[in-house]
């Protein structure tokens, strides 16, 4: 029987998921592109066959979260910019590296936004630091291994959060970013909460509740 989990990177998720959310991963495997159906293809007709089977796969889990929480499965396509289109009344994100992929989901009367991103458990290039944190960020954030791709892996998981709502493109110094309270502040004043995990990969998801977020 084919693995499609691996339940210490599930335990890890489940661990870290923020109330009302739920979160989900797939061991991207052969035959995953065929999951995609036709309204889904329509964004990915030109896609090489790596792309197209980790957006299967995605919508593998995307559609099983559906399934949580009350909503029939269905087809998931994209806007033109890139962005899932979701059922009425959910609220979800999709993310997906070279082995897995993941996808969140929530309903839009507890969150008006989220984010998800997915980064292998390795340390960030140096000579790319300086792009993905801010002055204030390289001073405060814990001098670890995975440190630097936690960065970076909470600013993807925050864009995808806010894009939706503001329809703005951000930078990665756009983004500021507080481990320890476990918020972002956006260059507009929007302030993102988010959690995280590590383990074999480092999962980020970020959200924009209904509520004001406590940190």
């Amino acid at each position: 029987m084919t693995t499609t989990r691996s339940s210490d990177l599930q335990r890890s998720i489940d661990a870290m998921a923020a109330p009302g959310i739920l979160i989900d991963h797939r061991l991207i495997a052969d035959g995953d592109e065929f999951a995609l159906l036709p309204e889904e293809l329509v964004a990915l007709a030109s896609s090489v066959v790596k792309v197209r089977r980790a957006s299967g796969a995605a919508r593998i889990v995307a559609r099983e979260l559906l399934l949580g929480l009350g909503k029939t499965q269905q087809a998931i396509p994209k806007t033109t910019s890139g962005m899932p289109i979701w059922p009425d009344g959910i609220v979800g994100s999709l993310a997906h590296e070279s082995k897995i992929a993941v996808a969140a989901m929530a309903k839009q009367r507890d969150y008006l936004s989220l984010g998800i991103d997915i980064e292998p458990a390795e340390a960030l290039d140096p000579n790319l630091l300086e792009l993905v944190a801010t002055a204030k960020e390289r001073q405060t954030i814990p001098d670890e291994p995975c440190s630097g791709r936690l960065l970076f892996s909470v600013k993807e998981a925050v864009y995808k959060a806010v894009y939706p709502l503001d329809g703005v493109f951000l930078d990665h110094h756009d983004v500021e970013v507080c481990l320890t309270t476990q918020t972002a502040v956006v260059r507009n004043g929007r302030i993102v909460g988010f959690r995280y995990c590590i383990a074999t990969h480092i999962v980020v998801i970020a959200f924009i509740a209904t509520l004001p977020v406590v940190p």
